[in-house]
């Protein structure tokens, strides 16, 4: 194999991993003393508006949503000595409906991780004819699995709502909710707080039904410090490897196995021969397509893993199913009977229909993918590009390989004319 081909699979994952880090690890712009530069204009409006206190300001990374809060620390003073008892905590947060009823939740959770289950939720129900109603409730497990979720009154783990307001504005859809609360200490940290916010689109009277599962809502937590004006988050890890496992799956089983069966299909015969040069070029592209997919795999279900309370089946059984079929094509390589076996052919056959239907579910898989971010509309134009840009060679390479063929079976089917004045010679001599 030559050198070139040994080099690319390097070369490809090291452009990939400096753009991911770019992306994911740009300046915070964390220095900045005014915490109204975090938010929008009109998010900061709106506070201003409110008259409310802002010691931090930040766009969540999901649903559009934005967050603004104050806190204050709550004290006692016993024999000359001071205990930090909790945290007095003001919030807004803010989030657009995709309806004009629907819910808006933010809350905390005093566990080790931010997760929904476990999560003492504040939520705003905004019913189409204009009303908000506030109420606070527990999510648990129960909830995840469809069960009705019922307002609580109760302050579980020492939590107290003091307050509690939304309102809409219908021109936007855009609803706002507000919390004063008290957060106990130790049970929650201001400095690593699990925080957890949802959209929903659908209500029954008072009750908040079923929010979307895609990745948007799924991956609406995060941990942070809301001692700091931008409220630095904590453990974003899982958005980048989510990144990370889009970016190689595109990369390795949507562009460079494709392109492998393009070089075996129009480079060994019809309309060019490239002899072994096709050969070499085709384990190339597929080797290097493969070792880049399988990473992207593996990080997918490392994903799999910590989604403890979601799991994409469709998703999942197909990405097994593409590592599986593209494990089998690879140890053609090495198992593929010779030229001289009669069963060569049928072998050919099979490599070449698993390939063709292989391809078909990579793409289905890629674009199931994008659909549940929500939001990847990049990322679906760019593979639609991909898609277009290796259509179009295709059909290029199909189109001149049939002028090709036809050329070559009138060639072979029409004899070539007699020459009159040899014969006429000939009979003549004799």
């Amino acid at each position: 194999m030559s050198s070139s081909t040994t080099t690319l699979p390097l070369l490809i994952t090291v452009l990939v991993l400096a753009f991911l880090s770019i992306v994911a690890f740009g300046d915070p712009n964390h220095d900045s003393i005014d915490p109204r530069s975090f938010c929008s204009d009109d998010f900061v409006d709106q506070l201003e508006t409110r008259k409310f206190n802002i010691s931090g300001c930040k766009k969540l990374r999901t649903l559009g949503a934005e967050f603004a809060w104050n806190y204050s620390n709550l004290t006692t003073t016993k024999n000359n000595s001071t205990t930090v008892n909790g945290t007095l905590i003001e919030i807004m947060f803010r989030a657009k409906l995709s309806n004009y009823e629907g819910w808006v939740a933010w809350g905390v959770n005093p566990g080790k991780k931010p997760q929904m289950v476990g999560t003492k939720a504040i939520i705003a129900i905004k019913h189409s004819r204009g009303m908000t109603d506030v109420h606070t409730y527990d999510v648990t497990k129960e909830t995840r699995k469809g069960c009705r979720l019922w307002p609580t009154e109760g302050s579980g783990f020492g939590l107290i709502v003091l307050d509690k307001q939304a309102w809409s504005n219908n021109t936007k859809r855009c609803t706002t909710l507000y919390a004063k609360l008290i957060l106990p200490y130790p049970e929650y940290n201001i400095t690593r707080l699990n925080h957890v916010w949802q959209v929903g689109d659908q209500i029954h009277d008072d009750q908040p039904l079923q929010h979307r599962v895609t990745l948007q809502n799924v991956d609406s937590t995060e941990t942070i410090n809301i001692t700091t004006p931008d409220g630095q988050s904590f453990g974003e890890n899982r958005s980048f490897l989510r990144s990370m496992h889009g970016v190689l799956n595109m990369i390795g089983w949507g562009t460079l196995l494709p392109i492998g069966v393009i070089i075996a299909r129009y480079f060994r015969v019809y309309p060019f021969i490239w002899d072994p040069t096709w050969f070499r070029l085709h384990i190339g592209f597929q080797l290097t397509g493969f070792l880049i997919g399988t990473a992207g795999w593996a990080i997918g279900l490392s994903l799999g893993r910590s989604s403890k309370y979601y799991t994409f089946h469709t998703h999942r059984t197909f990405g097994i199913l593409i590592f599986t079929f593209s494990t089998i094509q690879m140890l053609a390589f090495r198992l593929k009977p010779k030229v001289s076996d009669d069963y060569r052919k049928y072998w050919n056959m099979y490599h070449h229909f698993l390939g063709y239907g292989l391809l078909a579910i990579i793409v289905i898989n890629i674009f199931k993918g994008i659909s549940m971010l929500k939001g990847g509309v990049g990322w679906k134009y760019a593979y639609i590009g991909i898609i277009a840009l290796l259509g179009a060679i295709t059909l290029t390479f199909e189109i001149l390989t049939w002028i090709r063929f036809i050329f070559d079976f009138q060639a072979i089917s029409i004899p070539p004319k007699e020459d009159k004045t040899n014969n006429n010679s000939t009979q003549q001599n004799k």
